[in-house]
């Protein structure tokens, strides 16, 4: 049985989701402000956490930016913020998808689903993976080459597992928008162009000739291990 951890200091909203995700089988655990979020994210290692931004003691987003320094747990935000800045913010933390409120828990589960696929790791594809002089651990979110480590962000990160289980295939802008940010009103492919840009100068020997992120020009970007 999955473990969810909601966030939110609105009793009502807790116990509307607790009731659906019960329903659909997930156990859940709750907390009601920010330090008490990080308090049983760490305690309970839920396997998903659907989280509030307008928390009290510590904001959500600050929540999800010190949750992302130490793990990959799947992250939906659940917010009364329908402002875009808010949205792309939390994307760019990490989160895997943001629904606002008013919202529908149908909505809200059928998200929780998708989330859960994506971070299902395929068969034959381990959370540790090396390629060139590149070793990477996704779940530890840590990254050598040629045994010094290298910074990544969330989004980096999912970005290279994405291409990781999909080596060789050429993949498009919208379809690394959609499986990797999971949310496919995002306002621009440029936002997949630039975390390209990011990799390569950060896992290719010479970023302007790449031997393993390679552009398909009119269609998108291929791993080449």
């Amino acid at each position: 049985m999955k473990t969810i951890l909601v966030v939110d200091d609105e009793p009502k909203i807790v116990g509307l989701a607790r009731d659906y995700l019960e329903h659909a089988g997930f156990s859940v655990v709750s907390a009601s402000d920010g330090p008490e979020a990080l308090t049983r994210a760490r305690a309970d290692h839920p396997d998903l956490i659907v989280l509030d931004l307008g928390l009290p003691k510590l904001d959500g987003l600050d929540v999800a930016r010190a949750l992302r320094q130490t793990s990959s747990v799947p992250i939906v935000i659940l917010s009364g913020r329908a402002d875009e800045s808010d949205k792309l913010v939390g994307l760019e933390l990490g989160a895997d998808d943001y629904v606002t409120k008013p919202f529908s828990p149908k909505e809200l589960l059928a998200r929780i689903h998708s989330v859960l696929r994506r971070a299902q790791t395929p068969e034959g594809r381990g959370q540790q993976y090396t390629f060139e002089n590149v070793s990477v651990d996704f779940n530890k979110m840590e990254l050598t080459q040629g045994g010094i480590q290298v910074s990544l962000t969330p989004h980096e990160f999912k970005l290279l597992r994405y291409f990781v289980r999909n080596p060789e295939r050429v993949i498009s802008r919208d379809e690394l928008l959609n499986e990797v940010w999971g949310y496919n009103c995002y306002p621009s492919t440029r936002t997949v162009d630039n975390h390209l840009v990011n990799l390569r100068q950060k896992l290719e020997k010479d970023p302007l000739q790449p031997n393993h992120f390679k552009t398909v020009h009119g269609v998108g970007y291929k791993f080449v291990p």
